[in-house]
């Protein structure tokens, strides 16, 4: 332990006494780690994005949505299928015996949404009870809506947290009411804060953003007007059994809404539990690509290790010569050239730990990318780093090791 600390010091002082050389050598291996620290936090905040966002619309469930089609095209759509409806629902409901829940949705073209504190500017959908359960959304006080409201078209609503505190910024939403288009209607529950940061995933509206405002769908239906052509709901989402492959039920449920639609594809399905497969696949690809670009930037780190000790192996060989002759043993040598080059990419790793967690800021500042910081990136990296030392170390340090003591006192 004693030659180890003695040979570390000394590996300090040589470093120090060539601070550039030391520096240039050093950046191979900074970078290096750095990209690697940076790379697997931002892959880390994307797949935990990623699974938020999926967990949102349900890894169980089917996303049946319109399809947004051009006026012209719609009216000649509208002569072979009325769009969704409500009874698209109720069929696959009594057809397919895998689907064990169900929601719908229908947005609300807002003019006018105000409290009595404030204006505001949220989306307004009309939805089935078991729309929140699906959605993975939870109250925060008040209660849901009933099979009650439903029925009797009541005049309440279930606000998100962030269209809470616009309408509300004083508190207290429970039982006070805003205006939306013509309707007054009253606040009788608020959902918690799911901290989404996107409003959609590869293109499908997640439904528990936060600043909407739900209704009652038959209250939607029955006290709001929509265009002419409009289909009767926008989206539903079916759940399935666990022991139904998405995929497969996906198709199922295609080949009876193209049935029941005239063979017009005026819907799409979202599959999410493909979404995921989907985005784990270009999620290993992205790591694999980057791995490789901060492996070679560590191998380029490597080589400057190896050029650096190698340098140092021939400005030192009279002082090794002269340790041999004194005693020392080639065992000793090469320990002492070991230790400087692991010390160099140690050193490389410390700084590039430092630059790794700078640049995923950076990048989640200014990129607007999640970041999600991982410990195992950074024993990786440095580990790596530091396996990249002394391998690239060993070949000087045989090198020295191997001198003649005689031949090394003799050179100029």
């Amino acid at each position: 332990m004693n030659n180890f600390q003695e040979s570390l010091f000394e590996a300090l002082e040589q470093l120090w006494h060539h601070k550039l050389r030391t520096f240039l050598t050093l950046l191979g291996m900074i970078f290096g780690v750095g990209a690697v620290i940076a790379m697997i936090s931002v892959g880390e905040g994307a797949e935990k994005e990623a699974l938020q966002l999926i967990d949102s619309m349900g890894v169980r469930n089917l996303i049946v949505q319109e399809k947004k089609v051009e006026n012209e095209r719609l009216k000649e759509v509208r002569k072979h299928s009325i769009g969704l409806s409500l009874d698209d629902v109720k069929a696959s409901l009594e057809t397919l015996p895998f689907v064990t829940n169900h929601a719908s949705e229908k947005e609300v073209e807002v003019h006018t949404l105000f409290s009595r504190h404030a204006n505001g500017e949220n989306k307004v959908l009309g939805v089935t009870s078991s729309f929140f359960e699906l959605s993975r959304l939870q109250l925060f006080a008040g209660r849901w809506f009933t099979a009650n409201d439903q029925l009797t078209y009541s005049q309440v609503a279930v606000l998100a947290q962030g269209a809470a505190n616009e309408l509300f910024p004083k508190g207290n939403a429970i039982g006070q009411t805003i205006k939306i288009n013509h309707l007054w209607v009253e606040i009788i529950g608020v959902l918690k804060d799911k901290h989404l940061t996107k409003d959609s995933f590869e293109g499908v509206s997640l439904g528990g953003e936060a600043s909407h405002i739900y209704l009652p769908l038959q209250t939607t239906l029955k006290r709001f007007q929509f265009k002419a052509l409009s289909s009767e709901i926008d989206r539903f989402k079916l759940e399935l059994d666990k022991g139904v492959p998405p995929q497969v039920a996906a198709v199922a449920l295609s080949h009876l809404l193209e049935r029941r639609h005239g063979a017009e594809e005026d819907f799409e399905i979202t599959v999410p539990a493909a979404l995921l497969k989907q985005h784990k696949e270009t999620q290993r690809i992205f790591n694999i690509i980057m791995s490789c670009v901060a492996g070679i930037s560590l191998l380029v780190g490597g080589i400057g290790i190896m050029n650096i000790m190698l340098a140092t192996v021939l400005e030192r060989t009279k002082e090794i010569g002269l340790l041999r002759a004194i005693g020392a043993t080639q065992s000793d040598i090469k320990n002492q050239f070991i230790i400087e080059s692991f010390t160099i990419s140690a050193l490389g790793g410390l700084l590039g730990i430092v630059l790794g967690f700078i640049l995923a800021t950076v990048i989640s500042t200014f990129a607007g990318w999640p970041v999600g910081w991982s410990f195992s990136a950074v024993l990786i990296s440095v580990g790596f780093c530091a396996l990249i030392g002394l391998v690239f170390g060993l070949y000087p340090a045989i090198k020295a090791s191997k001198l003649d003591p005689i031949v090394a006192l003799q050179r100029d």
